[in-house]
This record gives C-alpha cells, structure tokens and sequence, in this order.
C-alpha cells in the first residue's frame, strides 16, 4: 500500500521492567526508545498509568512525561492514559497544564477510569467511585480549567494555574460502551484498549460513532475520531518473532492470575509449562496483535485499519530484551513507511 495511505502509528508504553534488570534501567531503556520513535516517524509516544506493579514503572505518568518531552524535540507526548478517579482533577490539569506550558502544543491528556492495579492500592490511592455521571462531571471540569478564561471574568472560581488557557487535548480511553457513551456525549476522540480487552471493539466503536455529539460544550472535534491499541512484534523472521512474544505470553498470563513479577526471557518451554486455559485466556487477551516479519506484520495492522475505520493505531511491544523492543519498533517502522525510518534503515 503506498505510505501516503497510512495512518498516523504511535507508541504505547508502560516501561515495562525486565528480569535481572531494574526500574531504573526501564526508565533509562524508554527514554531512549521515545528518542529512537521520534527519529522514526511516530507520532505520539503515551505512557499508561499502572501502580504496585512490579511489571511496569510507569505509576507517576506525569513525571515520566516531563522527562520523555525533556529529552525528545517534537513527538507528541501524553497520557494513554491517567486513571482519573485516582486523583484529584483539578490537580491532573495543574499537572498536564505544566507540561504544556513547558512544551506547547506537544501534550496529550488521555483519561480513563480503571483502577490500574487491584483494589487495595486503589483503596490506598483514595480512589473515587469512577462511575460514568461522576467521571464525566471530572472529565467537563478538567477541561474548563485547561480552556482560557473568559474576558468578562465569568469562568470558574476555582483556576488551574498553570494549565489555565493551554487547551490540552482531552482523549477518553475505554475497553467497553463506557467510555465510548462518554466519549461520545462529550464530543471527544476516542482511543478503544483493543490490545488487552478487544471484546467489544466493534460494538464500541459503534456506539460511539452513532451517539457522537459534535454540538456538545465540551467537543474538541467536529467528528468523531478513533484510535485502537495493537500488539506489534516484528522481527526478521517470523519464528523469530513468535519466539520472542514468549515473554508476552507469560507477562499476560502472570497478570491474569493476579502476580506481578519482571518480563522474563523468551522461552517456549514457559508456554508449555503452562495451562493451556490460561494460554487461551492470554491469547484472547492479546489477540488484536500484529506478529511476524516487517511486511507481515505492516499488513495485518493495516487490516486492522480498514476493518475497524480508525483514524489511528497505537502500539505496544513486549520483550525481554528492550533492544529486541527497538529493533521491532524500527522494523515496523521501515515497513510502514513512517517519515525518518528510511534514512535509520
């Protein structure tokens, strides 16, 4: 397919930790890659929000993003996303209105409303109720503390200072006809979680079309806008590639049970130790995914593209090894034909 007919590709990352290695090293590991992305052609590097993990070390997603936009130039940086009845609103656009006051029009602020982790965290997290009326009333006030304040003086009393006047763009996040309702009724883009909870991928995307309300106070968008999650592993052969996923399938299949524990080594000998229950559990999971060689795997995520109408894709890519991680990133890059990854090749 010519490039010119390919949606924009973006990066999901959770700074996934490695065995034998540690959370500063994972850190170190994805401000790299952010680099390596940006010169590749990516356009969005998001980090997802996850607490007492020792899977991934992304639970200040904030923090992490002031660091990536400190070290990248231009790709757009944001949250894929904040779990907002985790936090205070007003202090999630203090926070993302300091990022774009730092960095411009680079910032990102994508919401959610899982816990991401298990239900003593939340509880330690002093988590809200993120049911759909409260979570849009949140979603509503963030963005009346991100627009500019009215010349008459007739906006909130409350002021987000800094972020006040930024407009940070709102995306909401879902894996159900949750977010989809509210992302719809607010008229704001829509990302769907189809790279662990596809299920109702098609009945979301659906809905959420059908109901989208371009006249709603709080639209960004004048239509409605989709971008679905994809697991992406390129490697020069596809035995290779299915190899490596091995990590993948165990880190499912270690969240699934409820243990949380570093990516560890690629191994078939992992998948055959395990049940096959969970294996079928994990690769339901993860079967929105792209596996393969560059071409092959460019061609089943533009299958997904046309089967799904997105307007976007956004990626995620399990290893042990992050420079595997890297290499499968450009790979697909190259394949994609994303702008700066020929003259990387």
């Amino acid at each position: 397919m010519p490039t010119s007919d390919r949606v924009p590709v973006s990066i999901l990352d959770l700074a996934p930790v490695s065995a034998g290695s540690d959370a500063a090293q994972a850190l170190r590991d994805s401000t790299k890659l952010a680099q390596d992305a940006e010169a590749w052609g990516y356009h969005r590097w998001w980090m997802a929000e996850h607490h007492g993990s020792e899977t991934f070390a992304s639970s200040a997603t904030s923090v992490l993003l002031a660091h990536i936009a400190a070290h990248t130039d231009h790709i757009r940086v944001g949250s894929g996303g904040v779990m907002l009845p985790n936090h205070a609103p007003l202090m999630v656009a203090e926070q993302y209105g300091t990022l774009a006051t730092l960095y411009g029009d680079r910032v990102d602020l994508g919401l959610g409303r899982a816990p991401g982790t298990d239900p003593m965290t939340a509880a330690a997290l002093r988590r809200g109720t993120g049911q759909l009326d409260s979570f849009a009333r949140d979603v509503a006030d963030l963005q009346e503390w991100l627009a500019p304040r009215p010349e008459d003086g007739s906006g909130p009393r409350i002021r987000a200072l800094p972020g006040e006047g930024t407009n940070v763009p709102l995306w909401m996040l879902g894996s159900s006809l949750g977010g989809a309702s509210v992302a719809a009724a607010l008229g704001l883009p829509f990302v769907f979680a189809s790279h662990f909870a596809p299920d109702q991928l098609s009945q979301a995307l659906e809905y959420y079309r059908a109901h989208f309300d371009p006249s709603a106070p709080t639209a960004q968008i004048d239509r409605p806008y989709v971008m679905a999650g994809i697991n992406v592993l390129t490697a020069p052969t596809r035995d290779e590639a299915e190899f490596l996923r091995t990590s993948a399938i165990a880190m499912g299949a270690s969240i699934r049970s409820g243990r949380t524990g570093p990516l560890v080594p690629p191994s078939n000998d992992i998948v055959t130790g395990l049940d096959p229950r969970v294996i079928a559990v994990t690769d339901s999971m993860q079967a929105v995914r792209a596996v393969g060689t560059p071409d092959e795997t460019a061609d089943a995520v533009q299958r997904f593209v046309d089967t799904y109408e997105l307007d976007e894709v956004i990626t995620t890519t399990y290893t042990w090894d992050p420079a595997m991680r890297a290499r499968s990133y450009e790979l697909f890059a190259q394949a994609w034909g994303l702008t700066g990854a020929a003259s990387a090749a």
